[in-house]
């Protein structure tokens, strides 16, 4: 039975953070080919004499050679990334569909983020960077919410935390889904908008086939982007 990694990160996540935007997506990797991908990772970053933690909202133009690098390396192996953009975000209604809760509409974002892996020959081990204080209570839940789903026969084997600097894959994953909710905010747009960022949605454009913001074809493997519509509240 073939194994596989799944490391997710989010944006915009906190019901109150003033963002009509938020994403959540995760890169895939074959367990039995995460060590080499990772030392290749980590050996990118040196050769650029970037041995730190890369994050979205630090992105600069010093490291521009660094992010192409690593974007180039992505399209070139066998990873996989997948998110969910939700765009305004603001016109939510947790009332009507949510049971009255955010986090409910997290869980089920988390649920139909992770959906289409569900190959009988293949199993997974997914992997959540650590973001609050009531990460565990969202472990429990998530867990729950897919032996519920799939009547106690997941093919998830686990789900665990892990701090985003265990991992150069979550790093990848917060560079794509930092790029995603850029352009879906139109921050690329904006006077004084940051050329390194522009540079790294132009290069992730190009190399996949898809505008950031538009979503992609449901059936796209690569690099699939699911535009999520908030369905319109009866009382308005």
């Amino acid at each position: 039975m073939k194994r596989y990694q799944i490391y997710c990160d989010e944006s915009h996540h906190l019901e109150n953070d003033h963002s009509t935007v938020m994403v959540i997506g995760y890169v895939k990797v074959e367990e039995e080919q995460y060590d080499r991908i990772r030392e290749d990772l980590e050996a990118i970053k040196l050769r650029h004499h970037t041995p730190v933690e890369l994050k979205w909202s630090k992105v600069s133009v010093s490291r521009q050679a660094l992010y192409a690098d690593l974007i180039a390396y992505f399209f070139a192996n066998p990873l996989w990334f997948r998110c969910v953009l939700v765009k305004y975000k603001d016109k939510l209604d947790h009332d009507q569909f949510n049971g009255g809760s955010h986090d409910n509409f997290y869980y089920k974002l988390v649920y139909f983020l992770l959906r289409p892996n569900h190959d009988q020959d293949c199993c997974y081990r997914v992997f959540l960077d650590v973001k609050d204080t009531r990460g565990r209570e969202k472990l429990r839940k998530i867990r729950e919410v897919f032996q519920n789903r799939h009547q106690g026969n997941s093919p998830f084997e686990t789900f665990q935390h892990l701090r985003s600097h265990e991992s150069p894959l979550f790093e990848l994953a917060d560079l794509f889904i930092g790029a995603i909710a850029y352009k879906a905010l139109g921050n690329h747009e904006k006077p004084g908008a940051n050329t390194a960022k522009m540079a790294i949605i132009q290069q992730i454009e190009k190399l996949s086939g898809y505008y950031l913001h538009l979503g992609t074809e449901p059936w796209e493997q690569k690099f699939n982007i699911f535009d999520h519509q908030p369905k319109r509240s009866s009382n308005g």
